[in-house]
């Protein structure tokens, strides 16, 4: 019986860290999406003269820094939400590779982990893992 409690206990406080995380999410989106809209009203308002505008590459760089930067967020609010509904379908912390558990204190630093720290350490065939040694060169392993 307290196996259960502490699973649902465990299952309300990720609850809980996923709800906090869409609203931080959301709200990072939200003000992404005003500051490039201002970029992009205060390039409109200007007259381009790419030659001579010493900052033409600025307001460009900082636009594509902030359309990066706002992609990145919608990208994990989806990340979100689909950890939201795995864990209202039951599917939430199981592994993907492997099947096995994730770990509650994985799900609590990484709420939209997929993966189990074994198999989120496996690197893809081919691609060895660099070991260093103290006073050492780094070695391919």
């Amino acid at each position: 019986m307290t196996r259960r409690t502490d699973r649902e206990a465990e299952r309300e406080a990720l609850r809980a860290v996923l709800a906090a995380e869409r609203e931080s999410t959301s709200g990072r989106v939200a003000d992404l999406s005003r500051s490039l809209d201002d970029i992009v009203e205060a390039a409109a308002l200007e007259v381009p003269d790419d030659e001579h505008d010493p900052e033409g590459h600025t307001i460009g760089f900082e636009r594509a820094q902030v359309a990066a930067l706002l992609e990145a967020a919608r990208a994990h609010l989806a990340e979100v939400d689909g950890a939201a509904a795995r864990l209202e379908a039951g599917a939430y912390g199981d592994c993907g590779r492997c099947g096995r558990p994730i770990t509650y204190e994985r799900l609590l630093a990484r709420p939209t982990a997929q993966a189990c720290v074994a198999c989120a350490s496996a690197r893809a065939p081919g691609q060895g893992r660099v070991r260093t040694r103290p006073g050492s060169r780094a070695a391919e392993v």
